[in-house]
């Protein structure tokens, strides 16, 4: 098993119970969870060496944060305790025709006021094979932004691997900025990790004749980018989930792949997700799939699998984290048969 380094931002996550609308909510269900915090938490289950680096105030919420990170096993002991504040975001979960929606209360938290000087990234990276991030990190404050950068370059330094799930949203920066900041995070990566939108706002690329509201996905459209990206960047991989969002509660589910090197292009396995317990996570649940079948040695084709297999099951969970264990994403072959 390898070591897996992640780092982003932890945050309290209040959901009103069941589907509720926040206007109907007298209580909210809590958790903690985040892009790379939820990565973390899939790779520990898979029985990898998983550590999460943040940022957390000094208190008992903060606290509670981490707690809720060791409790499967991840690695805290990096965690920098500065700042004021633990992000907090608002869900109310959709349903139907109606979306979900986020409300996020995160300015000034303590990875957004963290400067790079609070991370022994020469510490953090020793011993590490691989280092994993997201495009939310770096939207979080121009701070932040610089962190994700000096991380980056250390975790090159020593010759890790490192990926990145493109993760664009709006309500934190505008596709200029994003576009802007990414573009040149991108010359330390070597997995790159998004879907449609993100590739569009983000790196300003966007495949042909794809609406994802109809089920139809276009997938010459995402060879031809999936070559343009590589052709930019020179990744090792690149992967695109495929989400068909015919309502709130139903999904269809698969995945794509290129290898950067000999071009090879690889539809996954499609899964049909209805009822969607909670969506929330299921990219990060995709991307942990990913790294552990990809540092477990697997080709791209199985680890592609792995991923995709692992996200469907976390669409059946409530919470941030994907809480199920490598048998389970391997037994898994979407019939939902009790297992006796």
């Amino acid at each position: 098993m390898g070591k897996i380094v992640t780092m982003g931002e932890i945050m309290l996550r209040l959901s009103t119970p069941g589907n509720e609308r926040f206007i109907q909510a007298t209580k909210f269900d809590i958790n903690y969870g985040g892009g790379e915090a939820n990565v973390a938490v899939s790779l520990s289950n898979y029985g990898h060496d998983a550590e999460f680096v943040t940022a957390v105030p000094d208190n008992p919420i903060g606290e509670c944060a981490i707690a809720a990170l060791r409790k499967y096993g991840v690695e805290t002991k990096h965690i920098a305790k500065c700042g004021d504040r633990l992000g907090i975001y608002y869900l109310e979960t959709g349903a139907s025709m109606r979306a979900s929606n986020v409300v996020y209360d995160r300015a000034n938290s303590s990875i957004a006021t963290a400067t790079a000087d609070k991370f022994d990234f020469d510490a953090i990276f020793d011993g590490a094979d691989w280092f994993h991030f997201t495009g939310i990190t770096p939207a979080v404050s121009d701070v932040a932004a610089e962190v994700t950068e000096a991380a980056c370059k250390a975790a090159k330094a020593k010759g890790v691997t490192v990926s990145c799930d493109l993760n664009f949203r709006k309500k934190l920066w505008s596709s200029e900025k994003a576009q802007k900041v990414m573009t040149n995070l991108m010359q330390y990566v070597d997995v790159c990790i998004g879907n449609e939108e993100d590739a569009e706002k983000v790196l300003g690329f966007k495949p042909g004749n794809t609406d994802v509201t109809s089920g139809e996905l276009e997938m010459a459209g995402y060879v031809d980018i999936f070559n343009q990206m590589c052709d930019k960047f020179g990744f090792k991989y690149v992967i695109s989930s495929l989400r068909e969002s015919f309502s709130a509660s139903h999904n269809g589910w698969s995945a794509c792949i290129m290898d950067g090197k000999t071009r090879e292009f690889y539809r996954s396995t499609r899964y049909d997700i209805n009822p969607i317990v909670d969506r929330v996570g299921g990219g990060d649940s995709f991307a942990g799939g990913l790294i552990c079948g990809l540092m477990d040695g697997k080709d791209m084709k199985a680890a592609l699998e792995f991923a995709v297999s692992a996200s469907a099951l976390k669409h059946t969970i409530p919470g941030d984290f994907n809480l199920v264990t490598r048998a389970e994403v391997e037994s898994c072959d979407g019939s939902g048969r009790v297992q006796r």
